[in-house]
């Protein structure tokens, strides 16, 4: 009996993802996999649902882009090296070795787990960088911060070109600019200016924390949903946590930009991007095109 209750609950939920499959089929979908959330993983599991998760989308027709940051990595990579991390404004200061280090890291360690990860399942995922065929323009950032850079353009060609051959872009954060000079970007700006450039349906984030909060960190002030003129209300006030900035500005670039809808979730839930796109109440909070709306 009790195998039979479990089998009627798994109907149940495919029941219920049968509408949003259908939605979402041929659809672009850009998924931020932050560096915080797979830190925050004890062990490969956390990688490995979200690996399952996206070839899931891509077997239902979905065409997901993952772009991904590193930052706890990098930090611990120049720590084991003895070199001083320095931030200003929440900006790591990058000179020549630790940019070395960023690239490292980033292209040679965390892109690579996350594009085999991916392929175990199914061998579709690609890794790439903001200097393959110019995806990532960059122009150095303001302020004395060395190499960090922010997003010129966007030349949405290769990642274009995948998805119309049925692969999965995986995209690490480091742009060049019109020299090849490379730039450490925020992954967080990168995404949303990816999911603008190609007018994806959705771009989502998936850090280490549940969603937006009214009242950081009470979680009973957890927004479910709140439109982009509510999120300009709530930047505007201040009331903004610092790390989540970037995310929420880029949230409202992109859906300037055409996508849309943005999610904000917690990526070191099992399943977590499948609970948020294929459930009604979905998990984390969603932000939409709207003027000075409320929030649920």
């Amino acid at each position: 009996m009790e195998d039979l209750e479990v089998a009627i609950i798994k109907a149940g939920v495919l029941s219920e993802a049968l509408p949003y499959i259908r939605r979402f089929a041929g659809s672009v979908f850009v998924v931020k996999y932050g560096g915080n959330a797979i830190a925050d993983s004890s062990d490969e599991a956390t990688l490995e649902s979200f690996a399952r998760d996206v070839v899931l989308m891509a077997s239902v027709g979905i065409k997901p882009v993952v772009v991904h940051g590193g930052g706890p990595q990098i930090g611990e990579m120049l720590a084991r090296l003895a070199i001083e991390s320095r931030f200003e404004n929440g900006l790591r200061v990058t000179d020549a070795t630790t940019l070395e280090v960023v690239q490292m890291v980033l292209m040679g360690k965390v892109n690579p787990e996350i594009v085999a990860a991916i392929n175990r399942f199914a061998p579709l995922a690609v890794g790439l960088s903001g200097a393959d065929t110019g995806l990532i323009i960059a122009e150095p950032a303001p302020g004395d911060l060395g190499f960090v850079g922010e997003v010129e353009s966007i030349n949405p060609e290769i990642v274009e070109r995948l998805l119309g051959e049925g692969m999965i872009p995986v995209v690490a954060t480091v742009g060049v600019d019109r020299r090849g000079q490379a730039y450490n970007i925020n992954a967080d700006v990168v995404a949303g200016a990816i999911a603008g450039a190609i007018r994806a349906e959705k771009l989502i984030y998936l850090t280490n924390v549940e969603g937006i909060y009214a009242d950081y960190p009470d979680p009973a002030s957890l927004i479910r949903r709140i439109s982009s003129g509510g999120l300009s209300a709530m930047l505007a006030s201040g009331s903004a946590t610092a790390g989540m900035i970037p995310k929420l500005r880029s949230c409202l670039d992109a859906l300037e930009a055409g996508v849309g809808s943005a999610h904000i979730l917690d990526g070191r839930m099992e399943h977590s991007l499948l609970l948020e796109i294929f459930t009604d109440s979905g998990i984390g909070t969603m932000v939409v095109a709207g003027g000075q709306g409320g929030m649920e």
